[in-house]
């Protein structure tokens, strides 16, 4: 009774800010009160992103996560979490059918594609959300839920400020581009935990690679849930004004994280980008259990779309690296060395000593000590680790190897389990960035 209480409570609040809205008033409630006046900064690169462990809640690592974005299509997150909870308060079925007004059949792509007077059920709809991405869908569901887009919108910021999400407007329920629908990484990642601990039930539909409809097959956008280990969700956008976003939660050895990147340069680069932190992440998590004191920023070469590589922070160190910078010097050529007939004769009669043998691989594991824009920069930081530390790395074959994006990985392959742990140890013990990478 008191959950049909207090969404009905809501959905007259949601109401008022609607109307208020449309006329160019301030609603006069509370809700409305707190949500500031956002507006981006051109001058600040769109790139943002946060990673907290799902458990905590605690943010392992921040870059501008405070700053307003546009959100894309990561907006339908909230749209599907307010259909889970009409779903989970009896409200909805998922049976029910879904009808397409002329409003929403009129959004732009990416869409379903069905036409006015058509419907859909309510388990199709929100496959077609979470995976197709679909935003005359989110539209459908929005007038079904809300009576209409505008008041259904209202309602998502009022309760996202119930959730947390200080710095969040929305507008629509698609993430279409609106100047006004505003987030940042930190409330994006406030709404993933919330969506994940509040209906685990409901939680694999961002799963999905893909669901047949009608007949066909519709394939979805998340790359990551077929190319990394423990991936399973959450929500991709992108808008030219956004640049590419992602929603992004994994699990390993039973530890969950959530990470969210705004503002990629391409689906590669996000991608690429979500991987990195969140198995730099995992690897942090499990060093700190076994009581070693770090954390992502200490242990990650971040690329920025829109600038150059991103070192850790002065507080994560960034002095005692000082030894570790490349630095690029025009050092003069030596003078030529005049060699005597009688010594030249002599050098040309001995035989040059057979080249030694390198050794073989000893295992399938590596480490990796940096990302980088160019394979030059990648083999120089190779060979300044192998000069600092021999020892640890003295049997592991240097490799470059290029990802995603364009990044160049800085990697040392052929150990064992116990090799790379133990050199990677050796190397972060120096305050040096370092990622034990297993066999996939």
């Amino acid at each position: 009774m008191f959950a049909k209480l207090n969404s009905a409570r809501r959905l007259l609040v949601a109401a008022g800010l609607a109307a208020a809205s449309l006329v160019g008033v301030a609603a006069p409630t509370v809700a409305s009160a707190q949500i500031p006046y956002l507006q981006l900064n051109a001058a600040e690169p769109k790139y943002a992103a946060i990673v907290i462990d799902a458990n905590s809640g605690e943010v392992l690592y921040d870059k501008r996560a405070d700053s307003p974005r546009y959100p894309a299509s990561v907006t339908k997150v909230m749209t599907l979490y307010l259909t889970f909870e009409a779903l989970s308060e009896g409200r909805l079925k998922l049976t029910d059918r879904v009808p397409i007004s002329p409003r929403a059949a009129a959004q732009a792509p990416t869409k379903m594609g069905l036409r006015p007077g058509d419907s859909l059920s309510v388990d199709e709809a929100i496959r077609a959300m979470a995976v197709k991405s679909a935003n005359d869908i989110a539209t459908a569901m929005a007038e079904k839920l809300g009576g209409s887009e505008s008041r259904f919108a209202a309602l998502m910021t009022l309760r996202g400020q119930e959730l947390g999400m200080r710095n969040t407007r929305f507008v629509n329920a698609s993430g279409l581009p609106d100047s006004r629908q505003i987030s940042t990484a930190r409330d994006l990642a406030i709404l993933s935990r919330a969506t994940m601990r509040d209906f685990p039930q409901y939680y694999s539909y961002f799963s999905l690679k893909g669901f047949e409809f009608r007949g066909g097959y519709i394939r979805g956008h998340n790359r990551l849930l077929s190319s990394m280990e423990g991936f399973d969700g959450l929500k991709t956008g992108y808008t030219n004004a956004s640049g590419y976003n992602l929603a992004g939660s994994a699990v390993r050895d039973g530890r969950r994280l959530i990470a969210v990147v705004l503002g990629g340069s391409s689906t590669a680069w996000r991608d690429n980008n979500m991987e990195d932190l969140l198995t730099t992440g995992f690897d942090v998590m499990r060093r700190r259990s076994h009581g070693e004191r770090t954390s992502i920023a200490a242990n990650l070469y971040e690329e920025d779309p829109t600038g150059p590589i991103m070192r850790p922070s002065s507080e994560e160190g960034d002095g005692d690296q000082a030894g570790l910078k490349i630095v690029l010097t025009d050092n003069p050529k030596p003078a030529p060395v005049r060699v005597s007939p009688t010594l030249k004769a002599a050098k040309e009669s001995v035989k040059p000593a057979p080249k030694a043998t390198p050794k073989k691989a000893k295992g399938e594991w590596s480490v990796q000590v940096g990302a980088f824009q160019s394979k030059s920069l990648a083999n120089k930081q190779l060979g300044i680790v192998r000069d600092r530390f021999t020892k640890a790395v003295a049997d592991a074959e240097g490799a470059v190897v290029s990802a995603a994006g364009g990044a160049f990985r800085a990697q040392f392959q052929g150990m064992t389990a116990e090799a790379a742990r133990a050199a990677c140890s050796a190397i972060t013990a120096k305050r040096q960035p370092c990622m034990v990478i297993a066999p996939r």
